[in-house]
């Protein structure tokens, strides 16, 4: 390919990996109940370590898709199919997320990762970050 064509389609999914990665910190700020604007505002750490997890997370899956085979494949013939199959594997990990949270939060009976986040609880946000991370990783091995 060219080198025009390639920085349109490096330009375009880089537009469709800001809103996705948007709206991946919305949807996780749905169940850690506190406001990620406002706690970010307030210097909430722990609530930067959980948006820098689903940043880092949702690009590490949107990379696998891209790259992943059936990607180059629909470079092919179609570039919708590419984005269209990027946008599904994103959503997907985005709900594997929220269920690991979920789940992680339910098995820990010591204290309640929402309210330690809401504190400011450094160690939460990270854990919480991590528990993203390591899920990228799976479901990125998955796609590629």
């Amino acid at each position: 390919m060219s080198l025009v064509i390639d920085l349109a389609e490096a330009a375009l999914y880089s537009c469709i990996g800001i809103v996705l990665m948007a709206l991946g910190n919305f949807l996780i700020d749905l169940i850690i109940p506190c406001s990620f604007p406002e706690e970010i505002k307030k210097g909430n750490k722990a609530v930067g370590f959980v948006s820098a997890g689903t940043n880092i997370s949702g690009g590490i899956i949107l990379r696998a898709a891209v790259a992943s085979p059936e990607a180059e494949d629909a470079l092919d013939a179609a570039l919708a199919t590419g984005i269209v199959s990027s946008l599904l594997y994103f959503v997907a990990g985005i709900l594997f997320f929220m269920l690991g949270y979920i789940v992680i939060d339910k098995i820990n009976r010591q204290y309640r990762l929402s309210e330690e986040i809401g504190k400011g609880n450094t160690a939460a946000g990270i854990m919480v970050a991590g528990i993203f991370i390591g899920l990228s990783a799976v479901i990125s091995g998955v796609i590629i």
